[in-house]
């Protein structure tokens, strides 16, 4: 199954890249289809540099290429982050902005030459799949990882966390009142906090925190809104059981509350059953238990 599934992933590949294999000169008349795909994610907003080379999934050395030839362009500039000056920041020039104007004009017009020789059946399904196969694509694209729960990127994803539960408990929610769950209690051994990226941001969140007698308990799952219906919170509570069976624990356990629906349906559909109330989290409405072994 898994050489079938190669042999239609290099398929589709050849059969994309015969189709609209003229798009580097299509949109950029000549110019890299690096520095377009640069330009594009720049913006009018401007970026920093380290977000671009990670959504990008650019190595820093191809990345000060790309960035230095359309500086000598006069198409991008660099300046100091307002809120962090050792941070840099791209920002397009009056040219570039011009620039990127040109090619969303010639990406509509491209656009609108593929679609042309369909029928409107052949376009609906064309334009159905594509969406399909760019949230799998996105999907395929996150990356979940340990990282320190007192990391910048952990505090951010907690405060949004926090921030929703406040929003969505009817008596809303204050993270003193629960059962902690510090970085130092997220800290292996005592535990593990893992976050998932999407093009270099964090979408997502979740932790291990160990137990006695081999037991386990998930705690901070979160995920973006951006990245939900991509099976991030599914893929963080698997890499979460990962961690769990390298630590030997034998069984996990979690609580949730009542308006998150969504979350007991992922617990059930990934084996948790619900069992009785195994402690005193003042915010927890089911309670639910995983073997591991």
């Amino acid at each position: 199954m898994e050489s079938d599934h190669v042999r239609r992933v290099r398929s589709f590949n050849r059969t994309v890249t015969q189709r609209i294999g003229a798009i580097e000169d299509f949109l950029g008349r000549g110019r890299p289809l690096g520095e377009s795909r640069l330009l594009y994610e720049i913006g009018r907003d401007g970026i920093e540099i380290r977000r671009l080379r990670a959504r990008l999934g650019l190595d820093s050395g191809y990345a000060s290429r790309l960035v230095r030839s359309l500086e000598r362009q006069g198409l991008v500039e660099g300046r100091p982050g307002a809120a962090d000056a050792r941070v840099r920041r791209l920002a397009l020039t009056r040219k570039g902005r011009r620039e990127v104007d040109e090619l969303d004009r010639r990406s509509d017009a491209f656009a609108r030459a593929l679609l042309a020789p369909l029928t409107a059946e052949q376009r609906d399904r064309l334009i159905a799949a594509m969406a399909q196969v760019e949230q799998l694509m996105r999907a395929a694209a996150v990356r979940i990882e340990a990282e320190p729960a007192g990391s910048a990127d952990a505090r951010w994803c907690l405060e949004r966390y926090f921030g929703e539960l406040a929003d969505r408990f009817t008596a809303g929610f204050d993270p003193r009142r629960g059962i902690s769950a510090g970085a130092a209690e997220l800290t292996p051994p005592a535990g593990v906090f893992v976050i998932a990226r999407l093009d270099g941001a964090p979408v997502g969140c979740g932790a291990l925190k160990v137990k006695d007698n081999g037991i386990g308990e998930i705690k901070r799952m979160w995920v973006a809104p951006a990245a939900r219906g991509l099976g991030t919170g599914r893929r963080v509570l698997i890499s979460l059981e990962a961690h769990a069976r390298a630590a030997g624990l034998c069984s996990l356990r979690l609580e949730t509350n009542r308006t998150l629906t969504e979350a007991q349906a992922l617990y059930r559909g990934c084996g948790y059953r619900e069992v009785a109330a195994f402690n005193d989290e003042p915010y927890a409405h089911h309670w639910f238990e995983k073997k591991l072994l």
